[in-house]
């Protein structure tokens, strides 16, 4: 077994450590972020760092790196106050991936890809059209975390559009339904399979064991 200690890791080649650490984790969420100026021009962005922060209200949040260069998409959350979290899913892979690429916030993303925006419901910011699972959040605050100068975003669901097909009886979002995507450190894709789901666990009666 591969083994690396704290100075190891420290004194690894760049690229090396950057995929080693960024895929140690185990996958993550392959996800668009969609937005909007303040004067109407469009971002779409990919995203591996969009979590789960809690149910009630639903909210979540995502990471962003050093906003010492130029974030458009933290600029126009910032300006508007909402931005859309779209899936991704199979067919749109590198479509998704090219929107890495940085380019002028006055260049959009939607206009340099295949992918096309769609503007729904009560709020400002594009949606990814024919996404599996759109959601529209508002933004609630950013928290600096100085350690690694990132900063998580933390906002809340205000509408949420699932795929009829995805959506289970109790509620679970069945994304293998979709294709949804995940990421496997930073640039390598996969299409997770549904395996089993399992019900709420409780603690043993010692007796029982």
């Amino acid at each position: 077994m591969a083994f690396f200690n704290f100075d190891d890791i420290n004194s690894l080649e760049k690229i090396y450590k950057i995929n080693l650490i960024n895929s140690c984790s185990g996958f993550k969420s392959a996800n668009l972020i969609g937005s909007i100026s303040k004067d109407g021009n469009t971002n779409v962005a990919v995203f591996s760092s969009v979590t789960h922060l809690g149910s009630n209200p639903p909210t979540l949040g995502f990471i962003l790196r050093p906003t010492t260069v130029p974030r458009n998409t933290h600029q126009n959350i910032k300006e508007v106050g909402y931005f859309t979290i779209n899936h991704i899913w199979e067919e749109i892979i590198e479509e998704a991936h090219h929107t890495s690429a940085k380019y002028p916030k006055e260049i959009s993303e939607f206009d340099m890809t295949n992918l096309k925006p769609e503007f729904k419901g009560e709020f400002k910011a594009p949606f990814v059209k024919n996404a599996p699972v759109q959601m529209n959040m508002k933004f609630v605050e950013e928290i600096y975390v100085p350690s690694n100068d990132i900063m998580l975003i933390v906002a809340q669901i205000q509408e949420l559009y699932i795929n009829d097909e995805l959506l289970e009886e109790d509620g679970l979002i069945n994304l293998s339904k979709g294709n949804i995507a995940a990421i496997n450190g930073l640039d390598t894709y996969t299409i997770p399979k549904f395996k089993k789901q399992l019900s709420y666990q409780r603690p043993k009666l010692t007796n029982s064991l």
